[in-house]
């Protein structure tokens, strides 16, 4: 069994000297060292043999498989060098070619479109403050004067946590309670921008995840007539100074009165086309004088301050100003889309 043990492996170091490529180099593994190699049917067939002779030829075996293992490291790895030494020495590379620029990306249109926003508030002497997007019940419903009985508290329109009292904010307008509270009773000019949820059907006209700006104004003797002229110079100021504004009677709990504001339709003109609905107007915020409960509930006493408020979307002026007709393609990630901005 020794002398069959010693012609095996000088047989197979034979064999593998004459070994010039990889995949003679595997039939060789797969002869010398596999399941059904000499080798191993000797180290199956140690219960065959007399229990003196078992450890003398166990040994000898898993030498001999041992050094063939060790044999095959070698020369594959003589093997590899041979194969990169060949492609260096045949193979060019013309260094004078240009290289491949890398993607660059760009910047998401909603947020484009938030950036411009913010700006022109920031010009306008608002300060950012940004608020938490998780709320509780009471500050996204019930400080803002939402009666019990809304529509808006159910549960259809609002993503709630395991906490009934706990949800994801269905819009910025929270963020007024809480900057009025950590200022209160200094005067206030904040824009409260970030993101909101509510649990709507997706269409080509709403989301459950969207992008808001939030203004508040607070202090002394401000009136509606401020509210409406500074709705007035950022309207003139993102569109245009030619753009045509309206406003038109609303309701929203936190405040009184309401008011939405239109812009003449910048696509048709004013003469009607799908993008208006043949009104010849587009939406593009809703606003209003700040509620007294709400001014209250924020730690201002409404008898002796007032305010404005207001929210806009920046999708849907992104998509009021591009004509951009889906809403769902925002988030939907397509590069076809997002690389035209």
């Amino acid at each position: 069994m020794q002398e069959q043990l010693d012609k095996l492996e000088k047989q197979a170091l034979a064999e593998l000297d004459l070994v010039s490529d990889p995949a003679e180099l595997q039939n060789w593994k797969v002869k010398h060292l596999g399941r059904s190699a000499e080798v191993g049917k000797v180290l199956e067939g140690l219960r065959a043999l007399p229990a003196e002779d078992r450890p003398a030829i166990g040994r000898r075996a898993n030498e001999v498989k041992s050094r063939l293992e060790q044999a095959h490291a070698r020369k594959n790895d003589t093997l590899r060098s041979q194969e990169l030494e060949g492609s260096l020495t045949e193979e060019k590379l013309d260094v004078t070619l240009p290289g491949l620029s890398p993607a660059r990306g760009r910047i998401h249109p909603s947020t484009q479109t938030m950036r411009q926003i913010i700006h022109i508030w920031a010009e306008m002497g608002f300060q950012v403050y940004r608020s938490r997007e998780v709320e509780t019940d009471e500050y996204n419903f019930g400080l803002l004067n939402f009666p019990p009985h809304h529509p808006a508290r159910d549960m259809q329109d609002s993503f709630y946590t395991t906490d009934p009292e706990v949800l994801l904010r269905t819009h910025t307008s929270p963020g007024q309670i809480r900057v009025m509270r950590a200022r209160a009773p200094e005067p206030i000019r904040v824009v409260l921008p970030g993101m909101c949820y509510r649990h709507e059907q997706i269409t080509a006209r709403s989301e459950i995840q969207f992008n808001q700006i939030e203004g508040l104004a607070v202090g002394y003797n401000i009136t509606m007539a401020d509210l409406k002229g500074t709705l007035i110079a950022f309207a003139r100021r993102f569109f245009g100074q030619d753009v045509r504004t309206r406003f038109r009677g609303s309701y929203f709990p936190f405040t009184e009165p309401s008011a939405e504001l239109d812009i003449e339709c910048f696509v048709c003109g004013g003469e009607g086309c799908p993008v208006c609905k043949r009104t010849g107007w587009l939406e593009i915020l809703g606003s209003g004088m700040v509620h007294p409960t709400v001014l209250e509930n924020g730690g201002y006493d409404p008898s002796v301050y007032s305010g404005f408020a207001f929210g806009m979307g920046p999708e849907r002026i992104t998509m009021l100003k591009h004509g951009i007709e889906d809403i769902r393609y925002f988030w939907a990630n397509d590069l076809r889309f997002l690389e035209q901005f």
